[in-house]
Protein backbone atom coordinates (compact mmCIF):
# COMPACT_ATOMS: atom_id res chain seq x y z
CA UNK A 1 0.00 0.00 0.00
CA UNK A 2 1.55 4.10 -0.76
CA UNK A 3 2.17 6.09 1.70
CA UNK A 4 0.08 9.30 1.56
CA UNK A 5 2.34 12.25 0.65
CA UNK A 6 1.24 15.86 1.97
CA UNK A 7 3.47 19.00 0.50
CA UNK A 8 4.01 21.65 2.94
CA UNK A 9 5.19 24.23 0.52
CA UNK A 10 6.83 27.88 0.64
CA UNK A 11 7.56 28.01 4.28
CA UNK A 12 10.46 29.66 6.18
CA UNK A 13 12.70 26.64 6.98
CA UNK A 14 15.07 26.75 9.68
CA UNK A 15 17.22 23.98 10.27
CA UNK A 16 21.10 23.01 9.72
CA UNK A 17 22.19 26.91 11.12
CA UNK A 18 20.14 28.37 7.82
CA UNK A 19 16.66 29.78 6.90
CA UNK A 20 15.37 29.62 3.56
CA UNK A 21 12.37 29.57 1.85
CA UNK A 22 10.99 25.65 0.68
CA UNK A 23 8.47 23.35 1.10
CA UNK A 24 9.00 20.08 2.57
CA UNK A 25 7.35 16.56 1.74
CA UNK A 26 5.96 13.98 4.29
CA UNK A 27 5.27 10.77 3.29
CA UNK A 28 4.23 8.49 6.11
CA UNK A 29 6.49 8.79 9.02
CA UNK A 30 9.09 10.50 7.36
CA UNK A 31 10.67 13.71 5.51
CA UNK A 32 10.32 12.15 2.15
CA UNK A 33 11.75 15.85 0.32
CA UNK A 34 13.43 19.45 0.82
CA UNK A 35 12.60 21.66 -1.78
CA UNK A 36 14.46 24.94 -2.07
CA UNK A 37 12.55 28.24 -3.47
CA UNK A 38 9.28 29.54 -4.08
CA UNK A 39 6.57 27.19 -5.26
CA UNK A 40 9.36 24.65 -5.84
CA UNK A 41 8.29 21.48 -7.71
CA UNK A 42 9.25 18.06 -5.98
CA UNK A 43 9.78 14.52 -7.78
CA UNK A 44 7.27 12.76 -4.76
CA UNK A 45 3.51 12.35 -6.22
CA UNK A 46 1.45 14.81 -3.65
CA UNK A 47 -1.69 13.35 -2.05
CA UNK A 48 -2.29 16.82 -0.14
CA UNK A 49 -0.67 20.22 -0.14
CA UNK A 50 -0.44 22.57 2.69
CA UNK A 51 -0.46 26.34 2.06
CA UNK A 52 2.09 27.72 4.57
CA UNK A 53 3.15 31.10 2.78
CA UNK A 54 4.50 33.48 5.18
CA UNK A 55 4.77 30.56 8.12
CA UNK A 56 7.82 29.18 9.55
CA UNK A 57 8.61 25.64 9.24
CA UNK A 58 10.90 24.32 12.13
CA UNK A 59 12.03 20.79 13.18
CA UNK A 60 9.58 19.74 16.28
CA UNK A 61 11.09 21.26 19.54
CA UNK A 62 12.58 18.44 21.80
CA UNK A 63 11.71 19.09 25.33
CA UNK A 64 14.65 17.29 27.24
CA UNK A 65 13.25 18.39 30.82
CA UNK A 66 10.05 17.61 31.48
CA UNK A 67 7.79 16.06 34.72
CA UNK A 68 4.71 14.69 33.49
CA UNK A 69 4.05 13.14 36.74
CA UNK A 70 3.09 9.95 36.14
CA UNK A 71 2.67 7.35 37.52
CA UNK A 72 1.76 8.82 40.96
CA UNK A 73 1.10 12.07 41.00
CA UNK A 74 -1.69 11.93 38.20
CA UNK A 75 -4.20 14.37 40.04
CA UNK A 76 -1.58 17.30 38.65
CA UNK A 77 -0.47 15.54 35.56
CA UNK A 78 -0.06 12.70 33.02
CA UNK A 79 1.07 11.92 29.95
CA UNK A 80 -2.19 12.54 27.89
CA UNK A 81 -2.92 16.00 29.19
CA UNK A 82 0.70 16.96 28.92
CA UNK A 83 1.61 15.80 25.91
CA UNK A 84 -1.69 17.71 24.60
CA UNK A 85 0.15 20.79 26.02
CA UNK A 86 3.75 19.62 24.37
CA UNK A 87 1.81 19.62 20.91
CA UNK A 88 -0.03 22.60 21.35
CA UNK A 89 3.20 24.42 21.84
CA UNK A 90 5.13 23.08 19.23
CA UNK A 91 6.43 20.10 21.40
CA UNK A 92 7.27 16.80 19.87
CA UNK A 93 9.45 14.72 21.96
CA UNK A 94 9.69 14.78 25.53
CA UNK A 95 12.24 13.56 28.27
CA UNK A 96 10.47 12.57 31.51
CA UNK A 97 12.12 13.03 34.77
CA UNK A 98 12.61 10.15 37.13
CA UNK A 99 10.92 11.64 40.63
CA UNK A 100 7.58 10.21 39.89
CA UNK A 101 5.98 7.41 42.28
CA UNK A 102 7.21 4.68 41.92
CA UNK A 103 10.88 6.40 40.96
CA UNK A 104 12.66 5.63 37.82
CA UNK A 105 15.74 4.08 39.87
CA UNK A 106 14.86 0.53 38.41
CA UNK A 107 14.86 -1.04 34.85
CA UNK A 108 11.56 -2.29 35.78
CA UNK A 109 10.34 1.16 36.65
CA UNK A 110 12.25 2.34 33.64
CA UNK A 111 9.93 -0.16 31.84
CA UNK A 112 6.82 0.88 32.71
CA UNK A 113 6.47 4.52 32.46
CA UNK A 114 7.74 4.07 28.92
CA UNK A 115 4.86 1.46 28.63
CA UNK A 116 2.50 4.25 30.11
CA UNK A 117 3.96 6.93 27.72
CA UNK A 118 2.91 4.67 24.63
CA UNK A 119 -0.21 4.45 25.73
CA UNK A 120 -1.50 7.76 26.21
CA UNK A 121 1.41 10.46 25.01
CA UNK A 122 0.54 12.03 21.56
CA UNK A 123 4.25 12.80 21.37
CA UNK A 124 7.53 11.23 21.53
CA UNK A 125 8.86 10.23 24.76
CA UNK A 126 12.06 9.21 26.60
CA UNK A 127 13.07 8.76 30.12
CA UNK A 128 15.79 9.33 32.71
CA UNK A 129 17.28 7.16 34.89
CA UNK A 130 17.14 8.06 38.54
CA UNK A 131 20.63 8.10 40.13
CA UNK A 132 20.11 7.29 44.32
CA UNK A 133 22.33 6.40 46.81
CA UNK A 134 20.98 3.02 47.18
CA UNK A 135 21.06 1.75 43.13
CA UNK A 136 24.65 3.36 42.28
CA UNK A 137 25.78 -0.33 42.32
CA UNK A 138 23.68 -1.26 39.41
CA UNK A 139 24.01 1.73 37.10
CA UNK A 140 26.26 -1.43 35.06
CA UNK A 141 22.90 -2.41 34.02
CA UNK A 142 21.27 0.09 32.25
CA UNK A 143 20.22 -0.68 28.28
CA UNK A 144 22.09 2.34 27.18
CA UNK A 145 19.33 2.60 23.82
CA UNK A 146 16.30 2.99 25.81
CA UNK A 147 17.48 5.61 28.52
CA UNK A 148 18.37 8.96 28.01
CA UNK A 149 21.03 9.76 30.63
CA UNK A 150 21.05 9.30 34.38
CA UNK A 151 19.32 12.00 36.73
CA UNK A 152 21.15 12.77 39.92
CA UNK A 153 19.83 15.28 42.36
CA UNK A 154 22.63 16.48 44.69
CA UNK A 155 20.19 18.49 46.65
CA UNK A 156 16.88 17.51 47.86
CA UNK A 157 13.81 18.86 45.16
CA UNK A 158 10.77 17.41 44.91
CA UNK A 159 9.76 13.83 45.42
CA UNK A 160 12.87 13.31 47.64
CA UNK A 161 15.46 11.84 45.64
CA UNK A 162 18.69 12.96 46.42
CA UNK A 163 22.52 11.03 45.37
CA UNK A 164 24.72 12.66 48.69
CA UNK A 165 26.87 9.30 49.47
CA UNK A 166 30.56 10.53 47.87
CA UNK A 167 31.07 6.40 47.13
CA UNK A 168 28.07 6.66 45.49
CA UNK A 169 28.52 9.35 43.52
CA UNK A 170 31.91 8.79 42.22
CA UNK A 171 30.46 5.37 40.71
CA UNK A 172 27.52 6.91 38.88
CA UNK A 173 30.38 9.61 37.55
CA UNK A 174 33.16 6.67 36.92
CA UNK A 175 30.41 4.44 35.31
CA UNK A 176 28.34 6.22 33.38
CA UNK A 177 27.96 5.34 29.49
CA UNK A 178 25.25 8.46 28.64
CA UNK A 179 24.97 11.50 30.17
CA UNK A 180 24.59 12.60 33.48
CA UNK A 181 21.96 15.30 33.90
CA UNK A 182 22.72 17.58 37.38
CA UNK A 183 20.16 19.20 39.55
CA UNK A 184 23.39 21.02 41.46
CA UNK A 185 22.03 22.46 45.29
CA UNK A 186 24.17 21.84 48.47
CA UNK A 187 21.80 20.22 50.91
CA UNK A 188 23.81 21.24 53.73
CA UNK A 189 23.47 24.95 52.83
CA UNK A 190 19.75 24.65 52.04
CA UNK A 191 19.17 22.98 55.47
CA UNK A 192 20.92 25.47 57.24
CA UNK A 193 19.29 28.49 55.36
CA UNK A 194 16.03 26.83 56.21
CA UNK A 195 17.06 26.73 60.25
CA UNK A 196 17.91 30.39 60.19
CA UNK A 197 14.74 31.15 58.23
CA UNK A 198 12.78 29.24 60.65
CA UNK A 199 14.56 30.43 63.74
CA UNK A 200 12.94 33.91 62.28
CA UNK A 201 9.89 34.16 61.13
CA UNK A 202 8.40 30.47 62.15
CA UNK A 203 6.26 28.76 59.57
CA UNK A 204 5.24 31.74 57.54
CA UNK A 205 8.67 32.46 56.07
CA UNK A 206 7.99 35.06 53.17
CA UNK A 207 7.74 33.19 49.78
CA UNK A 208 10.55 35.95 48.25
CA UNK A 209 13.14 34.40 50.52
CA UNK A 210 12.69 31.25 49.05
CA UNK A 211 15.82 32.83 46.59
CA UNK A 212 17.63 33.54 50.31
CA UNK A 213 17.14 29.60 51.67
CA UNK A 214 17.84 27.86 48.33
CA UNK A 215 20.38 30.38 47.24
CA UNK A 216 23.74 30.92 44.50
CA UNK A 217 26.05 30.04 46.95
CA UNK A 218 24.00 26.55 47.32
CA UNK A 219 23.97 26.48 43.20
CA UNK A 220 27.53 27.67 42.93
CA UNK A 221 29.61 24.51 45.74
CA UNK A 222 27.44 21.95 44.28
CA UNK A 223 27.66 22.54 40.68
CA UNK A 224 31.81 23.14 41.36
CA UNK A 225 31.37 19.28 42.88
CA UNK A 226 29.86 18.20 39.98
CA UNK A 227 32.46 19.36 37.84
CA UNK A 228 35.38 18.24 39.84
CA UNK A 229 33.51 15.04 39.48
CA UNK A 230 32.88 15.04 35.69
CA UNK A 231 36.62 16.28 35.20
CA UNK A 232 38.55 13.49 36.97
CA UNK A 233 35.94 10.73 35.57
CA UNK A 234 35.66 12.05 31.80
CA UNK A 235 31.24 11.55 31.91
CA UNK A 236 29.56 13.42 30.02
CA UNK A 237 27.84 15.99 32.54
CA UNK A 238 24.75 18.28 32.17
CA UNK A 239 23.70 20.95 34.20
CA UNK A 240 20.38 21.09 34.95
CA UNK A 241 18.01 24.94 35.18
CA UNK A 242 21.21 27.23 35.53
CA UNK A 243 20.01 29.64 37.68
CA UNK A 244 23.62 32.02 38.75
CA UNK A 245 25.82 33.91 36.36
CA UNK A 246 28.33 32.14 38.34
CA UNK A 247 27.42 29.17 37.70
CA UNK A 248 27.51 29.80 34.12
CA UNK A 249 30.43 31.31 33.87
CA UNK A 250 32.16 28.51 35.30
CA UNK A 251 30.67 26.01 32.97
CA UNK A 252 31.13 27.82 30.00
CA UNK A 253 35.31 27.66 31.21
CA UNK A 254 35.19 23.79 31.38
CA UNK A 255 35.36 21.49 28.92
CA UNK A 256 33.17 20.67 25.47
CA UNK A 257 31.97 17.65 27.56
CA UNK A 258 30.27 19.46 30.53
CA UNK A 259 27.26 21.80 29.33
CA UNK A 260 24.82 23.78 30.66
CA UNK A 261 20.93 23.95 30.53
CA UNK A 262 18.61 27.20 30.51
CA UNK A 263 15.20 26.51 31.59
CA UNK A 264 12.28 28.99 29.97
CA UNK A 265 11.51 30.17 33.69
CA UNK A 266 14.72 31.80 34.70
CA UNK A 267 14.72 33.52 31.03
CA UNK A 268 11.55 34.72 31.71
CA UNK A 269 11.33 35.62 35.26
CA UNK A 270 13.79 37.20 38.62
CA UNK A 271 13.45 37.35 41.94
CA UNK A 272 11.32 40.56 41.55
CA UNK A 273 8.61 39.18 39.99
CA UNK A 274 7.77 37.47 43.34
CA UNK A 275 5.49 40.64 44.64
CA UNK A 276 3.29 40.22 41.94
CA UNK A 277 3.34 36.45 41.03
CA UNK A 278 4.44 34.89 44.49
CA UNK A 279 4.43 31.16 44.82
CA UNK A 280 3.58 30.28 41.21
CA UNK A 281 7.32 31.46 40.20
CA UNK A 282 9.03 28.95 43.19
CA UNK A 283 10.69 26.58 41.88
CA UNK A 284 13.99 24.55 42.61
CA UNK A 285 16.45 25.92 41.77
CA UNK A 286 15.00 29.48 43.09
CA UNK A 287 14.53 32.43 40.55
CA UNK A 288 18.12 34.43 40.69
CA UNK A 289 18.14 38.32 40.43
CA UNK A 290 17.75 40.44 37.57
CA UNK A 291 21.65 39.92 36.57
CA UNK A 292 21.67 36.72 36.76
CA UNK A 293 18.36 36.90 34.65
CA UNK A 294 20.56 39.53 32.07
CA UNK A 295 23.53 36.61 31.80
CA UNK A 296 21.52 33.77 31.52
CA UNK A 297 19.78 35.48 28.73
CA UNK A 298 22.87 36.77 26.95
CA UNK A 299 24.19 33.26 27.47
CA UNK A 300 21.62 32.24 24.56
CA UNK A 301 23.49 34.10 21.94
CA UNK A 302 27.32 33.74 22.92
CA UNK A 303 27.42 30.09 22.98
CA UNK A 304 27.15 29.50 26.95
CA UNK A 305 24.10 27.47 27.22
CA UNK A 306 23.65 24.49 25.32
CA UNK A 307 20.04 23.59 25.72
CA UNK A 308 16.91 25.09 26.26
CA UNK A 309 14.28 23.09 28.67
CA UNK A 310 10.97 24.02 30.69
CA UNK A 311 11.62 21.78 33.61
CA UNK A 312 7.46 21.53 33.06
CA UNK A 313 6.37 20.75 36.45
CA UNK A 314 2.86 21.28 37.27
CA UNK A 315 0.93 21.60 40.01
CA UNK A 316 -2.52 22.31 41.41
CA UNK A 317 -2.77 25.86 42.71
CA UNK A 318 -4.02 24.81 45.94
CA UNK A 319 -0.71 23.14 46.08
CA UNK A 320 1.14 26.46 45.39
CA UNK A 321 -0.36 28.00 48.30
CA UNK A 322 1.51 28.49 51.86
CA UNK A 323 5.22 29.71 52.61
CA UNK A 324 8.40 30.19 51.01
CA UNK A 325 9.44 26.54 52.36
CA UNK A 326 5.70 24.96 52.34
CA UNK A 327 4.15 25.75 48.78
CA UNK A 328 5.08 23.25 46.17
CA UNK A 329 8.05 24.09 43.64
CA UNK A 330 7.91 23.59 40.58
CA UNK A 331 6.20 26.03 37.15
CA UNK A 332 4.57 24.02 34.07
CA UNK A 333 5.76 25.44 31.01
CA UNK A 334 5.71 23.59 28.34
CA UNK A 335 3.08 24.69 26.03
CA UNK A 336 4.46 27.90 26.14
CA UNK A 337 8.14 27.52 25.67
CA UNK A 338 8.34 28.15 22.16
CA UNK A 339 6.24 31.11 21.77
CA UNK A 340 8.51 32.74 24.88
CA UNK A 341 11.36 32.01 22.85
CA UNK A 342 10.28 33.20 20.13
CA UNK A 343 9.25 36.73 21.78
CA UNK A 344 13.38 36.45 23.21
CA UNK A 345 13.86 35.73 19.55
CA UNK A 346 12.17 38.87 18.39
CA UNK A 347 13.57 41.22 20.87
CA UNK A 348 16.87 40.53 19.41
CA UNK A 349 18.01 38.21 22.04
CA UNK A 350 18.81 35.85 19.83
CA UNK A 351 18.20 34.49 15.84
CA UNK A 352 15.97 32.01 15.03
CA UNK A 353 18.75 29.52 13.78
CA UNK A 354 20.13 30.06 17.07
CA UNK A 355 16.93 29.11 19.05
CA UNK A 356 16.39 26.06 16.56
CA UNK A 357 19.95 24.98 17.58
CA UNK A 358 19.18 25.19 21.37
CA UNK A 359 15.88 23.31 21.21
CA UNK A 360 15.91 21.20 18.54
CA UNK A 361 19.52 20.38 17.42
CA UNK A 362 21.42 20.04 20.21
CA UNK A 363 19.07 18.11 22.41
CA UNK A 364 19.10 15.33 19.60
CA UNK A 365 23.14 15.38 19.99
CA UNK A 366 23.45 15.23 23.48
CA UNK A 367 21.38 12.62 24.24
CA UNK A 368 22.13 10.74 20.93
CA UNK A 369 18.23 10.51 19.61
CA UNK A 370 17.69 9.07 16.40
CA UNK A 371 16.52 10.57 13.09
CA UNK A 372 14.99 13.93 15.04
CA UNK A 373 15.67 17.33 15.71
CA UNK A 374 16.51 18.21 12.35
CA UNK A 375 14.23 19.05 9.02
CA UNK A 376 16.45 16.19 7.09
CA UNK A 377 15.34 14.05 4.07
CA UNK A 378 14.76 10.18 5.81
CA UNK A 379 14.67 11.81 9.27
CA UNK A 380 11.05 11.25 10.95
CA UNK A 381 8.46 13.96 10.38
CA UNK A 382 8.62 16.17 13.49
CA UNK A 383 7.68 19.23 12.47
CA UNK A 384 6.17 22.89 13.68
CA UNK A 385 4.25 25.43 11.95
CA UNK A 386 4.37 28.94 13.17
CA UNK A 387 2.90 31.73 12.20
CA UNK A 388 5.14 35.12 13.02
CA UNK A 389 2.33 37.36 12.70
CA UNK A 390 -0.23 36.10 15.40
CA UNK A 391 -0.29 37.48 18.05
CA UNK A 392 -2.13 35.69 21.44
CA UNK A 393 -2.63 36.27 25.09
CA UNK A 394 -2.06 33.51 27.46
CA UNK A 395 -5.51 32.53 28.92
CA UNK A 396 -7.26 29.93 31.34
CA UNK A 397 -9.46 28.59 28.37
CA UNK A 398 -6.13 27.59 26.00
CA UNK A 399 -4.04 25.90 28.45
CA UNK A 400 -3.81 22.34 27.90
CA UNK A 401 -2.35 21.41 31.43
CA UNK A 402 -4.18 19.26 33.72
CA UNK A 403 -3.76 21.54 36.52
CA UNK A 404 -5.30 24.99 34.39
CA UNK A 405 -3.21 27.38 35.53
CA UNK A 406 -0.08 29.53 34.24
CA UNK A 407 2.43 32.10 35.65
CA UNK A 408 2.57 33.43 32.09
CA UNK A 409 -1.37 34.10 32.03
CA UNK A 410 -2.15 37.52 30.88
CA UNK A 411 0.88 37.75 28.32
CA UNK A 412 0.63 38.31 24.46
CA UNK A 413 3.07 36.54 22.47
CA UNK A 414 3.37 37.74 18.98
CA UNK A 415 4.11 34.35 17.75
CA UNK A 416 1.64 31.17 17.59
CA UNK A 417 1.96 27.78 17.05
CA UNK A 418 -0.47 26.65 14.47
CA UNK A 419 0.69 23.12 13.34
CA UNK A 420 2.31 20.33 15.12
CA UNK A 421 3.44 17.40 13.20
CA UNK A 422 4.54 14.05 15.21
CA UNK A 423 6.20 11.55 12.93
CA UNK A 424 4.16 12.55 9.88
CA UNK A 425 0.81 12.78 11.82
CA UNK A 426 -1.04 16.82 12.19
CA UNK A 427 -1.49 16.16 15.64
CA UNK A 428 -2.57 19.78 16.48
CA UNK A 429 -4.01 22.09 14.12
CA UNK A 430 -5.35 25.34 15.05
CA UNK A 431 -6.23 24.88 18.70
CA UNK A 432 -7.78 21.88 18.04
CA UNK A 433 -6.41 17.38 18.24
CA UNK A 434 -7.36 16.12 15.03
CA UNK A 435 -6.11 12.86 15.63
CA UNK A 436 -7.25 11.47 19.33
CA UNK A 437 -6.03 7.90 18.89
CA UNK A 438 -2.13 9.18 18.07
CA UNK A 439 0.07 8.22 20.02
CA UNK A 440 4.13 9.11 19.99
CA UNK A 441 6.95 6.93 19.95
CA UNK A 442 9.88 5.78 22.06
CA UNK A 443 12.83 8.21 21.53
CA UNK A 444 16.07 5.81 20.67
CA UNK A 445 19.44 7.47 21.53
CA UNK A 446 23.00 6.25 20.35
CA UNK A 447 24.96 7.25 22.80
Amino acid sequence: MSLLATKIENAIITTDGISFVGSVVIRGEQIAEIAHGHNATCSTPIDRVVNAEGLRLLPGIIDSHVHFREPGYTHKGNFSTESHAAAAGGVTSIIDMPNTLPQTTTQQALREKLRLAAEHSIVNFGAFWGATNENAATIDTLVTDAVAGIKIFMGASTGGMMLNDKQALQKVFDKAKVPIVAHCESQRIIESESTNMRQKYGNNIPIQFHSLIRNRKACLESTQEAIRLAKKSGACLHIAHVSTADELDLIANSPDFITAEACISYLMFDETDYTQLGSRIKCNPAIKSPHDREVLLKGLSNEQIYTIATDHAPHLLKEKEGDALRAASGIPMVQFSLPAMLQLEQEGLLNIEQLVTLMCHHPAKLFGIENRGHIREGYQADLTLVAPNRPFEVTKDIIQSLCRWSPLEGRIFKQQVVQTYVNGALVYDHGKFPLPESRGQALRYRH
